[in-house]
């Protein structure tokens, strides 16, 4: 195919960078030379930042940046950059906190336009062609005018982008107390929406760290706490949110119901809440549960995983619908008279099941499918048999997959990036953990493996990034930290030295590379990176939890293996730098407040040695028990925890806090009674 504009994103390999390549506009990629050159030339830059499943960013370019009357202003007065935020999260922080302190909001696609040296003085999310040009036209002229102004007004405004992030240290400060955990949870709770899940608001986000924190709380606290997460994941599970045909959770519901999904599949919520839902299985033995992680990873595998281990980021939220029009949800969403025609005579029990009537509807005719009730309380009000419900409802979906795969799929974004893998990989272990299904510990070996190949150099560095062969971009923090928790969870499930090994030298590197000595947090980038106003310092849990405070936790469970190498001094340290903020917003902390419990509660190192080490770790991992971290071998093993444990003969098992133990006993019977007293 033959295109009239070719512009520089023709040599990138993001998905997203590769959609604007044959743009008008003169667009090019981030970098230093780039930049350089700005700074030569004296021209302002305009930085465009969005990502591959965004549905707002496609919009733009139709109406913006495929338009050649923009294009010709845009490449006039301005040196063009385009950004995927998701291969470069670093940019998109710094210029996130901009447009948010200029305007007091943010979002995609973020459009700065900024001092020829990056330094930012205006911001828009979407705007439309007419008011895009107008304001180009306005800002060139600015500039031209009044340049003192305007670059006094940039430097303000980047001097309250690195206030923003500024870290006080609190060393001698007393770890957050559980009373005082207790006072930010009621506060917390005020918000909760006890009837259909998550927060009283909408859009409603999935958050998979304030429900993993929350059920944390429930099975160690506060046990009717347990009917709010239930509450939630149930709703969640039940909402057109989940793809009950095909499996995977969309990015979020505009209605506060968990109904109608902004349509786009990110790795990154799937990977999450695999790991979420196998918790609450573990809890709670709920079916609805084990069913949502089976369907999500059989998307996952589907959809996302690359042959050679590595899982992709993410599927649009728009399609072509039958008229050959990109549009959001027409891959996902029914009309009642096609489902009739496929379904037969199971259409009836399929409308009560999944709502085609006015619960269930969308927007002209489209139905979102969603569930209400359980399988019993349908089965009772359609008077038949509950496994004769279920059968006909898994064909049902069987046949509309089946005419699902006629339609055309929303488009692919497969660069594969390190962090969203780690959440994966940890949810592979946790479905196996939990569920005990072994192709869950043999994709989470072979994605490992990948990783390991692909992504990780020899002095354990680690790439960002993964794209027809060949890795590329520094890795962030939340590389490091995602990483170093997934592969120490992997070393739970298998005693593989190797992934214990990986882990903390991943940690040596963060800590060489990373941390700040002033502030004990660790900067979202490597020192041997380029930084640009300044080095981020991340603490606010979002919808991928903070890299500090998952950082901050592997640091605590490292202090529980090596006692001796001052992890969990620094883990304290992190801790009480971000404490203060807990009681304002518990639920912006969740991850963090994990610590809380650690610290507060006592937190059991479980030691394995002796033949039958690998079944009997298989049946305690079983369990839930947040406040604990295994370990096991056959024989003498490298840590401390394992020396002088082996009893030939026999399989002895230690429940130790901080290296002293209790009497060994030789059965996961009697290590549950033990943590007990």
């Amino acid at each position: 195919m033959t295109h009239k504009f070719t512009n520089d994103l023709i040599h990138e390999t993001s998905p997203y960078l590769l959609q604007h390549a044959h743009n008008p506009v003169n667009w090019e990629a981030w970098k230093p030379e780039v930049l350089e050159r700005a700074q030569k030339e004296d021209k302002l830059l305009i930085i465009s930042i969005g990502y591959a499943a965004c549905h707002w960013c496609h919009v733009m370019e139709h109406e913006c940046f495929e338009d050649e009357e923009v294009a010709q202003t845009m490449n006039k007065n301005f040196i063009n950059i385009k950004i995927d935020r998701e291969e470069r999260p670093d940019v998109d922080q710094i210029y996130m906190d901009a447009i948010q302190l200029m305007s007091g909001q943010g979002g995609w696609p973020l459009n700065i336009v900024a001092l020829p040296n990056g330094k930012p003085f205006w911001g828009a999310t979407y705007v439309p062609k007419d008011n895009w040009i107008k304001s180009l036209e306005q800002l060139t002229d600015l500039y031209k005018n009044e340049r003192s102004r305007v670059e006094e007004y940039a430097n303000s405004l980047s001097q309250g982008i690195t206030a923003v992030n500024l870290v006080e240290t609190q060393e001698n400060a007393s770890i957050y107390s559980l009373a005082q955990l207790d006072v930010a949870i009621r506060k917390w709770s005020q918000s909760f929406d006890t009837f259909l899940g998550g927060y009283k608001r909408a859009p409603k986000f999935m958050m998979p760290n304030n429900w993993e924190f929350l059920l944390h709380y429930a099975t160690s606290i506060e046990p009717e706490m347990m009917e709010y997460v239930d509450t939630t994941l149930t709703r969640i599970a039940y909402g057109g949110i989940f793809d009950h045909v095909g499996g995977g959770f969309s990015r979020y519901a505009v209605d506060t119901k968990w109904h109608v999904p902004h349509f786009e599949k990110m790795l990154y919520d799937n990977g999450q809440l695999v790991s979420l839902y196998s918790k609450a299985y573990a809890v709670s033995r709920n079916d609805v549960y084990k069913e949502v992680v089976e369907k999500t990873i059989d998307f996952v595998i589907e959809e996302l995983k690359d042959e050679n281990g590595g899982f992709y980021s993410s599927l649009d939220a728009d399609s072509l619908d039958e008229n050959g029009h990109l549009e959001e949800g027409a891959y996902y969403v029914w009309k009642e008279e096609e489902l009739k025609n496929i379904l037969g005579d199971d259409f009836l029990l399929f409308k009560e099941y999944y709502n085609i009537n006015s619960y269930g509807l969308w927007e002209e005719g489209n139905y979102v499918l969603i569930r209400d009730k359980s399988d019993i309380e349908i089965a009772d009000e359609l008077k038949v048999d509950v496994s004769y419900l279920k059968e006909r409802m898994e064909k049902a979906l069987a046949l509309l997959k089946e005419e699902r795969t006629k339609r055309k799929k929303p488009r692919l974004d497969d660069k594969i990036l390190t962090s969203w893998n780690g959440l994966m990989l940890n949810g592979l272990v946790d479905a196996y953990r939990y569920l005990g299904n072994e192709q869950y510990l043999d994709l989470a070996l072979e994605n490992a493996k990948f990783i390991e190949e692909n992504m990780m150099k020899e002095d354990y560095s680690l790439f960002r990034n993964h794209k027809n062969g060949k890795s590329n971009i520094n890795a962030f923090l939340e590389d490091y930290a995602t990483l170093i928790e997934a592969f120490l969870n992997l070393y739970q499930v298998t005693f593989e030295d190797k992934w214990l090994d990986h882990a903390k030298n991943l940690l040596g590197y963060s800590q060489k590379h990373f941390l700040d000595e002033t502030s004990k947090m660790f900067y979202f980038t490597s020192d041997e990176d380029q930084s640009l106003i300044r080095r981020s310092i991340e603490t606010n849990d979002n919808v991928i939890s903070a890299s500090n405070s998952i950082m901050a936790k592997n640091l605590l469970k490292f202090h529980k293996l090596f006692p001796n190498e001052g992890y969990g001094d620094l883990a304290k340290e992190m801790l009480q730098n971000v404490q203060e903020d807990f009681e304002r917003s518990a639920q912006g902390y969740a991850n963090w407040l994990h610590l809380v419990l650690y610290e507060q509660q006592n937190f059991h190192e479980i030691a394995i040695v002796g033949e039958d080490y690998k079944k009997m770790g298989r049946e305690i991992a079983k369990k839930y028990l947040p406040n604990s971290i295994l370990v096991g071998s056959k024989k003498e093993g490298k840590l401390d925890l394992l020396q002088n444990r082996y009893n030939e003969g026999e399989t002895l098992i230690y429940v130790c806090i901080e290296g002293a133990c209790k009497l060994p006993v030789n059965s996961s019977k009697a290590v549950f009674e033990q943590l007990k007293n």
